[in-house]
Order: structure tokens, then C-alpha cells, then sequence
């Protein structure tokens, strides 16, 4: 009698020592773990952050440094200056080039 219409009675793969399932389950367990410690890790930064004092006194007088009179005056020199320069860029006439050279 011909055999190809037997009936299999076992259709499970024999066991071959890898199993993607676990692999997965494994991988989303991880970044689970890993969002977690970073939600708790930036709350614990927020929370350092948030009690540190906004204002640090330097000196008992309670008065805080100010910025001294010539650095202001250097930077605004500095300032100065570059817009006199762009203002030189921008009146000079602009040099005709001649494509047929």
C-alpha cells in the first residue's frame, strides 16, 4: 500500500537549543530596565538640582560681584567694531566679475 497519505501523529521540532522567545523576552526585559533606571536617575538629578541655592554669597557683606567698568566698555569697543567693519562690507560696491574671462 502506498504511504502518502500517513498521518503524522508528532509535528513538534525536536528541541535545538535555541530559542528566539527567550531572546526576546530577554531583550524587552532589559530595555524595561534600562527606561526605568533612566526615569529614576533624572528624577534623582532634578531633585539634586532643585535644592541647591540659586544664589551663592561670596562675601559676608552679602553683596554679590559685579562686572567691572572695562570689560563692559572692551566688548562694546569689540562690538563697535564689527559693525563698523560690516558696514564697510555692505557700502563697498561689489567688484564686477566678467564671465568671459
Amino acid at each position: 500500500m502506498l504511504k502518502f497519505f500517513k498521518k503524522e501523529k508528532k509535528f513538534k521540532k525536536e528541541s535545538s537549543g535555541f530559542n528566539p522567545n527567550l531572546y526576546w523576552e530577554l531583550a524587552v526585559c532589559f530595555i524595561f530596565v534600562v527606561i526605568l533606571s533612566a526615569f529614576f536617575f533624572g528624577y534623582y538629578l532634578f531633585v539634586k538640582i532643585d535644592r541647591k541655592p540659586i544664589l551663592q554669597v561670596g562675601n559676608s557683606s552679602g553683596q554679590i560681584e559685579t562686572i567691572k567698568k572695562e570689560r563692559i566698555e572692551k566688548v562694546l569697543e569689540y562690538f563697535s567694531l564689527q559693525q563698523q567693519k560690516s558696514n564697510q562690507i555692505l557700502n563697498s560696491p561689489a567688484p564686477v566679475i566678467d564671465p568671459s574671462l
